[in-house]
């Protein structure tokens, strides 16, 4: 089962800059990240072969059911659930751990622009992250290597 929950990038970013220039809520901030998600999901889905973009729980479970890769858009998603708190210490990676916990997924797998970083997952992602869950870090340089393992 491959769903891909992307970060906000750079439409992340210019929502960070907004903020940081002329001020909004925590919870304006929060929601605009989340639609930056939804913007960088067409971007992969645009980019991945044989991936479909979904934007609900049970689009991705036909997606899954059918073998093709989803990359999930997830502010409808996160919407309807809304039990993250709306801050700036939950970004994609606290989303990714609610939505592998509520796909019942095996094993997550974050892709990060750098594997160094001291603080490599947001503040939030160890309380969404489900109980028991193993999950690894992945530096986007090394995204072959994941390909190869997933598809050989």
């Amino acid at each position: 089962m491959i769903v891909v929950v992307p970060g906000g990038g750079p439409f992340a970013n210019a929502v960070r800059n907004f903020d940081n220039t002329y001020g909004v809520s925590p919870a304006a901030a929060h929601w605009m990240a989340v639609l930056a998600m939804d913007q960088y999901a067409h971007v992969l889905a645009d980019r991945i072969p044989g991936a479909v973009l979904v934007e609900e729980a049970g689009a991705v479970f036909d997606q899954v059911a059918a073998g093709t890769p989803a990359v999930l858009a997830p502010s409808r998603w996160m919407r309807a659930a809304n039990v993250l708190p709306q801050s700036w210490e939950v970004t994609s990676d606290s989303i990714a751990a609610f939505v592998a916990g509520a796909l019942d997924a095996e094993h997550l797998i974050l892709i990060k622009p750098a594997t160094d970083s001291t603080d490599p997952v947001d503040p939030h992602f160890e309380t969404a992250l489900p109980y028991g869950m193993s999950y690894s870090i992945l530096g986007c340089d090394r995204i072959e290597e994941l390909r190869r393992r997933l598809t050989g």
